[in-house]
């Protein structure tokens, strides 16, 4: 069913966006309900990828739920993981040891993105934010929250382990060193919006200066920190390169988070009383994901570099995960550039990304599309600006499909080619 020529079913997702950007105080509520309207009106009325009604439906979700698994399993994992990296008293440290001023905040936003390239963004957003909320005496500006997030997804865009998408170009054949090049465009980004984010928030709330008294640290609470964390990056590594076939039919990484979790509460206790809000922010997530499933989305546009450019805006209301599952497919990509565009696309809203809605969790008053766009409109442009060089300085150079020779970008009749909204 179109209206206007639009499937309705963007249409209907259209207005979950929607929603969620104008109703910011019932963003669960909008979300969830607009995933449950979507899935009926698909199961009674269309299909799912080709297979129409309830088996279509379970067929989805058959497909769908290792990424659901893992990020529910991350999401409520990294929140208790980021209460015990702060009840250790670590961040109460970090005064000691930055400049006293704007500096001070730029520097944390260098150290989450380089947090982030070898762990996952949402830990290494959720730490920064940890580590801000104590630097700051928890008076966190809207900017800096923006900065976080692309601060944790712009220092994964240039590692096979930083970040699920580029984890996905791994897994499909594209080298390391082919993703590598993501890094020239990420660090003029972080450059661009970190030094103004810090700006704003120096300006909003003064850093910490020198603790003058004595800081105990747990000891404890921070091996809790380590164990998780080495838990998500040795089964990342170890599974990519002896099983890969394992992380894409299993939650892997989300359960090594939470056997690591309860092997360590003999050390200490997690803080249990986080879990319903995280949980809530979870399910809004899992939601815009289950909503973005479900769109009629069969092929990109050809393969270009203002396609990868725009793909980024697109990641910032739509999953970029099936995103960079069509870009594999269809091939003809520079995988750097890809790396980029999606991977740090996301930030450019909070619901963009997960680190983004696991921040959010942390400071609800981020949850606003509006105060977002406005505090954070710095992060748009250090993208642009970030992919402009990336064009000067290393060109773009199509490689064809992963794990095969390079080759000129494949063309495609705009017949079959289905144009794409926006993204979670």
């Amino acid at each position: 069913m179109t209206v206007v020529g639009i499937p309705l079913d963007f249409l209907l997702f259209a207005l979950v966006l929607l929603g969620v950007a104008v109703f910011h105080h019932h963003t669960l509520r909008v979300a969830f309900w607009g995933m449950v309207i979507i899935a009926a009106y698909k199961i009674l009325f269309g299909d799912f990828a080709g297979t129409p009604g309830v088996p279509g439906f379970v067929q989805m979700l058959h497909h769908e739920w290792v990424t659901l698994g893992n990020l529910l399993g991350l999401l409520l994992g990294f929140a208790l993981l980021a209460d015990h990296f702060e009840r250790s008293h670590a961040p109460e440290m970090l005064p000691n040891y930055l400049p006293d001023d704007w500096k001070g905040g730029f520097v944390l936003l260098l150290m989450i993105a380089v947090i982030s390239s070898f762990l996952d963004n949402i830990a290494a957003a959720m730490i920064g934010g940890a580590m801000a909320h104590v630097l700051y005496k928890g008076r966190v500006h809207v900017g800096y929250l923006a900065a976080i997030v692309a601060a944790s997804n712009a220092g994964g865009a240039g590692s096979v382990v930083g970040d699920t998408t580029t984890t996905m170009m791994w897994i499909a054949g594209v080298r390391p060193g082919q993703v590598l090049e993501a890094y020239v465009g990420a660090a003029v980004a972080i450059v661009f919006f970190g030094i103004i984010a810090a700006r704003q928030q120096q300006a909003f709330q003064p850093i910490m200066k020198d603790n003058p008294r004595a800081v105990r640290i747990d000891y404890g609470r921070l091996g809790v920190v380590a164990v998780m964390l080495l838990a998500a990056i040795s089964t990342n590594i170890f599974l990519n390169l002896r099983y890969p076939r394992m992380l894409n039919e299993w939650p892997m990484i989300g359960v090594a988070v939470w056997v690591a979790l309860v092997l360590t509460i003999p050390w200490r206790q997690p803080t249990w009383s986080l879990l319903p809000g995280a949980l809530r922010g979870s399910i809004f997530l899992l939601s815009l994901v289950m909503c973005a499933a479900m769109m009629p989305v069969k092929a990109l546009p050809a393969a270009s570099w203002p396609t990868a450019l725009g793909l980024g805006f697109v990641s910032a209301v739509f999953d970029n995960i099936p995103l960079t599952a069509l870009a594999l497919r269809q091939g003809g990509y520079d995988w750097g550039f890809l790396a980029y565009a999606v991977g740090f696309g996301g930030s450019m809203i909070w619901f963009g990304s997960s680190a983004g809605v696991a921040l959010c969790n942390m400071y609800p008053e981020g949850r606003s599309v509006g105060a977002w766009l406005r505090g954070g409109w710095h992060v748009p442009i250090g993208y642009v600006l970030g992919f402009a060089l990336m064009m000067a300085v290393v060109g773009w150079e199509p490689e064809g499909h992963a794990g095969s020779k390079p080759a000129a970008p494949s063309v495609q009749s705009s017949a079959s080619v289905q144009t794409l909204p926006h993204k979670p």
